[in-house]
């Protein structure tokens, strides 16, 4: 149920992250959700998209430092509280999150979220015993 996340290294200047968008765009490659975290020098660009290798391979071809990592992806109720149960689940479990984001599906009745833990099995198996949707790699990439 791991997702591949592209991760992309941006000095922090002018035009890059529109560099990195054109160059995805070009190739045909899809941008379903992204997160950006930045110093006063650089930035970490993570990426889900529609083709993670292709992604990868053509933003290394055009100089940029890229590299992949496994998230988990789950649906969760849209309403106050909704993420709460998959947080208490893994809290439960201590299995800690490093970072997470959220991205838009097609569906208006469930938020999507992007989880990275420790344990992502252990995490995908108590998530889904605990009645909350993990999502595929395949379903994830349509979006």
């Amino acid at each position: 149920m791991d997702v591949k996340q592209i991760s992309v290294f941006l000095e922090n200047k002018s035009g890059r992250l529109a560099e990195v968008t054109k160059i995805l765009g070009e190739n045909n490659i899809d941008i379903s959700a992204l997160s950006i975290a930045d110093t006063t020098d650089f930035g970490i660009l993570r990426l889900i998209v529609n083709d993670p290798d292709k992604a990868e391979k053509v933003l290394k071809e055009n100089g940029f430092t890229v590299s992949s990592t496994n998230v988990i992806a789950i649906g969760v109720e849209d309403k106050p509280g909704g993420l709460s149960k998959a947080l208490e689940i893994l809290d439960a479990q201590s299995i800690g999150i490093e970072y997470m984001y959220a991205f838009v599906g097609k569906k208006s009745d469930e938020a999507l979220v992007l989880l990275r833990v420790e344990n992502s099995s252990k995490a995908v198996e108590i998530l889904t015993k605990g009645g909350i949707q993990v999502l595929s790699s395949d379903k994830v990439y349509k979006l």
